[in-house]
């Protein structure tokens, strides 16, 4: 490895640095925008952001003037799942994610529903998708990094399959109650989401999480309620626990020294999971927390942003 290359290795392992681009651009805002979209009488259709970019989340409001018994949206052929707001029939919300790969480009919204007398609703509206602002890495490195073996590659693709198949599920009810919450305590923010890397001239795939600062054996906590789909080893994040919340909506926390959960519990907001190690393919100790909505990868900080009200 050249000597520029072990320097921005050992730059890894900082993971107290300052958050890089894709932090710059980290979330959309609170408020909710009115007139987001276009609705049958007595319907309104609200959005967090008039746009949005690559990896980013939005929250979607639909209020009706009579009680609704059911909301469902769809984006671009993609599910968006709604939820009823506490305590309010005629209020529902529902979480868009926009993929970190989404091509650029404005996508249709659409919003069906009905009233608790049968009556037919719907709402529409567009939502633009700009280029994320991620970062790059160029590195020479080792061969052992760029050139894994037969059977390393065949077990890395038979679990990327294992996470697909988990994704893919969605539990039609809500398993979380409230806000979301950041995984470690202390910390509040995280880096790389989106970045990518190119190893000796190859790009690889961008990362899909942010990576959260902990020393090995910190301990590690649910971000929200949800039963466990995942506690195990995988190649590249090493011990791994995958939440499933609801809704299409999971968390994924890895590279941990050690897993304290297993397949089916269900754990409550904060319920330790595991500890923070430096397991998998990794230079130094930190957590890997990841964000998936109906199967869009998603920065998970914007969750907690966007849900602090519930």
């Amino acid at each position: 490895m050249s000597s520029q290359g072990r320097t921005i290795v050992r730059k890894q392992g900082m993971f107290f640095a300052l958050a890089c681009l894709a932090a710059a651009a980290l979330l959309p805002p609170g408020a909710m925008a009115k007139g987001a979209g276009t609705c049958t009488a007595g319907t309104t259709l609200r959005l967090s952001a008039p746009e949005s970019s690559q990896g980013s989340l939005l929250l979607i409001e639909v209020k009706s003037a009579k009680p609704l018994s059911e909301v469902q949206g769809d984006w671009g052929g993609r599910s968006v799942p709604f939820w009823r707001e506490v305590a309010s029939e005629t209020r529902r919300k529902g979480l868009l994610g926009v993929d970190l790969e989404k091509a650029p480009g404005a996508y249709a919204l659409k919003v069906t529903g009905q009233t608790t007398r049968g009556e037919k609703m719907s709402c529409s509206a567009t939502v633009t998708v700009r280029k994320g602002r991620f970062a790059t890495e160029k590195l020479q490195v080792g061969k052992q990094f760029v050139e894994p073996s037969p059977e390393q590659i065949k077990r890395a693709d038979e679990e990327r399959q294992k996470l697909r198949d988990i994704f893919d599920r969605v539990t039609p009810e809500r398993l979380w109650d409230g806000k979301f919450r950041m995984p470690l305590d202390g910390v509040t923010t995280g880096s790389n989401f989106g970045r990518r890397r190119i190893l000796n001239g190859n790009p690889g795939t961008p990362h899909g999480g942010v990576d959260l600062p902990g020393t090995t054996g910190t301990p590690v906590h649910a971000a929200q309620r949800g039963k466990v789909a995942l506690a195990e080893e995988l190649f590249f994040s090493g011990n791994t626990v995958v939440l499933d919340h609801g809704l299409g909506i999971y968390t994924f926390y890895g590279h941990l020294s050690e897993i304290d959960a297993k397949v089916g519990d269900t754990l409550e907001a904060g319920a330790a999971l595991g500890k923070v190690g430096a397991t998998g393919r990794v230079t130094g100790p930190h957590l890997h927390w990841g964000l998936t909505v109906e199967r869009a990868r998603v920065n998970p900080l914007h969750i907690v942003k966007l849900l602090e009200n519930e």
